[in-house]
């Protein structure tokens, strides 16, 4: 482009021409750093990545392109949990990041096999989803502070009855349509006041500080900053009556981005591999639950969805928020997905609970596998009584077999045996009581929202466990279908393939409709580990 330099005739003038070639410039940029729109037609496409932020496990994967059909290997997974560390629950915030690099890496290799004497291949683009609520605290130059509380901590069980001493729970929902838990991030930045941390310390969630390690600008992607519980709902901006009335400043709050925008390239070494010579880093559904559900490839209007993994989360999607009383009094939520629309829900607990235990049962010296846990649960009688999954004391870690029993006791029920080999009793009555509680919550589901539900889609780790569903579905009365059991990957990798292909709105981001149709070209993808 060719700047001219006459001297223009007035202010106006000259202000008008600015404007102009600020324009200009603008659209060259675009032009020169944007990846070339997509074809879907196209038997070439881009080589992408897809990061998952697990609370027990971290997954990076790869999509590549044989002709028109869909390849997506995990490459590189590794193990996640929180650590105790000065008698608080923290996330290891080094070993995640060296974690996903090492999966980068692993992922240009993987492109660069049997490419010789042929044209180096490049990725496209990086998409990072992981849990929600946790953050980092950052430093002047953008660097952490230290490692990032785990939303399990206790601290915010002080920290939410204060929360609520200053604006009601009521007042909450009316502003965010978010759901009252003791783990949002509301009360998890409160509990940082008696910790001594200055409220203007800058802090971003945890899967948008990994762009931002990895080289894109400091941002929070819409999905995920909705389950903060600091989100005005209509605005879809931070709400300022609740960081007053928290105590808290906004300003220390990343901007709030749409879902599927691009936050720059990958940078420092990796950014000089060929593999990631003009990578974009793009914001998928950060939250993995919208990535989850984005990549569920169904139509119409009459399904639901569980996502089921540590936790399950139970909904419809829905194109406004619903906030009536009896969503408020049923605790559901109104979460941000892609395309603009909402992800109305209810977390269950879930896979935590089989999870705890297991861990339990394996420290007394009799560890089960998985797969025959379940088949051995299949053969025990129905339980007469279920327990209330959603109990408080089970969300908290450790010793969950004795915590079944506790609420027994409670209910004046006698305990089960505790030992490894009983496993397969106290196992069926995890999922006889996850399926009723799934079975209660749809129901509040179509009550609320009017829907008339036949299907529902079961994404997540959960969809292999065929014992589960199948409770499910005579609980529930509805037709079970298994969405793909890495569904946030899928999801993560249809909305950067909607970017790509520039079906991107400034307000919505990505365009529904263009994510459910690359998510219908992702479902039969087969998806292979190393």
């Amino acid at each position: 482009m060719r700047i001219k330099t006459e001297a223009p005739e007035s202010l106006t003038e000259a202000a008008d021409r600015l404007r102009e070639l600020t324009e200009e410039l603008e659209t060259e940029l675009r032009t020169k750093t944007q990846p070339r729109k997509i074809d879907a037609t196209e038997d070439s496409r881009p080589a992408l990545v897809a990061i998952d932020l697990g609370a027990e496990s971290c997954r990076v994967s790869l999509l590549r392109w044989v002709g028109d059909q869909a390849s997506i290997e995990l490459v590189h997974r590794f193990p996640n949990g929180p650590l105790e560390l000065g008698g608080c629950l923290r996330w290891d915030l080094e070993g995640i990041v060296q974690g996903i690099e090492e999966g980068l890496r692993a992922c240009a290799v993987k492109l660069e096999e049997g490419r010789a004497g042929q044209r180096r291949p490049a990725i496209a683009g990086v998409g990072v989803d992981g849990w929600a609520v946790d953050y980092v605290r950052l430093g002047p130059e953008g660097k952490p502070l230290g490692d990032p509380y785990c939303y399990r901590d206790e601290r915010t069980v002080k920290a939410e009855r204060e929360v609520l001493s200053r604006i009601p729970a009521g007042r909450l929902y009316a502003l965010t349509g978010i759901q009252q838990l003791r783990i949002n991030t509301l009360h998890q930045l409160y509990a940082d006041i008696t910790d001594g941390i200055p409220v203007g310390t800058p802090w971003v969630n945890l899967p948008e500080y990994v762009l931002h390690a990895l080289g894109g600008r400091c941002a929070s992607e819409y999905t995920n900053a909705t389950h903060t519980q600091l989100v005005d709902l209509r605005r879809r901006d931070w709400c300022e009556e609740i960081f007053a009335a928290a105590g808290l400043e906004i300003a220390a709050a990343p901007k709030i981005i749409p879902c599927g925008t691009r936050l720059g390239r990958i940078g420092g070494s990796l950014g000089r591999l060929p593999a990631f010579r003009s990578t974009q880093l793009i914001a998928p559904a950060c939250h993995d639950t919208a990535s989850a559900i984005a990549g569920i490839p169904a139509e119409g209007d009459d399904w639901a969805y569980i996502s089921s993994g540590t936790w399950s989360l139970v909904g419809t999607v829905l194109d406004q928020a619903c906030t009536t009383g009896d969503a408020e009094r049923l605790n559901f939520t109104n979460e941000g997905g892609a395309g603009g629309k909402i992800c109305f829900l209810k977390n269950v607990n879930g896979m935590w609970l089989l999870r705890q235990c297991l861990d339990s049962w394996q420290q007394a010296g009799g560890a089960w596998i998985t797969t025959e846990l379940i088949e051995a649960a299949e053969q025990q009688p129905a339980p007469e009584v279920l327990l209330d999954v959603d109990a408080p004391d089970l969300l908290l870690p450790g010793n969950m077999p004795q915590r079944i029993n506790a609420q027994r006791r409670q209910a004046g029920l006698a305990p089960l045996d505790e030992s490894p080999g009983a496993a397969p009793v106290m196992a069926n009555l995890i999922f006889h009581s996850l399926a009723a509680r799934y079975a209660e919550v749809l129901t509040s589901v179509a009550r609320i929202t009017g829907k008339k539900l036949r299907r529902l889609y079961v994404a997540g780790g959960g969809a292999r466990n065929v014992y589960l569903n199948k409770l499910t579905a005579q609980k529930t009365g509805l037709d079970v279908s298994c969405a793909a059991v890495e569904s946030s990957t899928v999801g993560n990798f249809a909305i950067q393939l909607a970017t790509l292909e520039d079906a991107y709105d400034p307000e919505i981001g990505v365009k529904a409709d263009a994510v459910a149709r690359w998510a219908g070209v992702l479902a039969g993808a087969e998806i292979t580990s190393p």
